[in-house]
């Protein structure tokens, strides 16, 4: 029996991670039995776009499969573990969500984290190049700013790289500004629209608050300490679990909005339009998050630099050093 506060709560969820598109999509999720690839798991095996899920990790995969399998939605789940069966996993998916690699502990910065996760996502990268060559590869591992360039790079390598089809996973920081805005002007973060431009660490997190809608108004000072929440929210959440981790629910729940929103994309819906940090001719950086059209091809348009008042203005010349050091450190790692 399902008591009635559990099925409004089911009839909730499924509302955020369902559409009336055609159910088609055959989905890896790369780094499955960690902290970020349980929760965003079981987000896409919720919803009924996605009709087979591949799950892979080093270790305890098909335990999480099993578990996922027994969930009472129409798709397929299977997961393997170990090297041996990455490419197979892969073969013919149409999305890889990539949020393996090791999490970020307290003192840590993302940048901590490339030595151990720069090598994962070139091995991701390579098995992808080969068996799943037109998928859509949306890359959560951290640090995001280089990670996204060392795919590419390796993709360029097996002549595979289509630049519409490579997505950095900045939608975290999109929630997170919603959910603070929201909090900060009393209104439903649901309801709250706003683009956050740049990378996905620190500085280069640009949320563009001149922009927000409904629009509100903050004086100069919460405008600031909001912008800074955003920038270190990752920080915030290390902090708080005190060595146990970082950021895995909320950055689950931020990739399935993602995936989702490809998987959507590639269905045909129209107006789908989410941030994300992709190859880029929008400012000086080779790669910048923007507001993207999603469709059939991965990226449809780019929109490009929402309107900068000159607080946003600062924040940018701020940023953009910061994401060349971030990018070249990703293609030299490849070369």
């Amino acid at each position: 029996m399902i008591f009635p506060a559990a099925r409004v709560a089911l009839r909730q969820a499924a509302r955020g991670f369902s559409t009336t598109s055609q159910n088609n999509a055959k989905v890896a999720v790369c780094g499955a039995a960690g902290g970020i690839g349980q929760p965003l798991s079981l987000l896409l095996k919720q919803s009924p776009l996605v009709t087979e899920l591949r799950l892979y990790d080093i270790v305890h995969t098909p335990g999480v499969a099993a578990d996922l399998s027994h969930i009472d939605t129409n798709s397929k789940v299977v997961g393997k573990s170990g090297p041996e069966n990455l490419e197979e996993m892969l073969a013919g998916v149409d999305v890889v969500v990539i949020p393996a690699g090791v999490p970020r502990k307290p003192g840590m910065t993302r940048d901590d984290l490339f030595n151990t996760n720069a090598g994962i996502v070139r091995d991701l990268a390579t098995a992808a190049s080969k068996v799943c060559p037109k998928a859509c590869l949306a890359i959560i591992t951290n640090p995001v700013n280089s990670a996204v360039p060392i795919a590419t790079e390796v993709l360029k390598k097996a002549g595979t790289y289509d630049p519409k089809r490579v997505f950095g996973v900045s939608t975290l920081d999109i929630v997170r500004a919603r959910a603070f805005i929201g909090e900060a002007a009393g209104v439903d973060p649901q309801k709250v629209e706003i683009p956050v431009i740049g990378g996905h660490s620190g500085v280069t997190i640009i949320p563009v608050l001149s922009a927000v809608k409904p629009s509100v108004s903050f004086p100069k000072d919460k405008i600031d300490a909001l912008t800074v929440r955003i920038q270190e929210a990752g920080t915030e959440v290390v902090k708080a679990k005190a060595g146990a981790g970082s950021a895995t629910l909320s950055m689950a729940y931020a990739g399935a909005r993602f995936a989702l929103s490809l998987i959507r994309g590639l269905n045909g819906e129209q107006n789908v339009v989410e941030c994300s940090y992709v190859r880029s001719d929008v400012t000086e950086a080779k790669y910048f998050s923007t507001p993207l059209v999603l469709g059939r091809n991965g990226i449809e348009k780019n929109l490009g630099l929402p309107k900068l008042n000159d607080y946003e203005k600062k924040l940018l010349e701020k940023a953009i050093p910061e994401l060349h050091a971030n990018i070249k450190k990703g293609e030299d790692f490849v070369k």
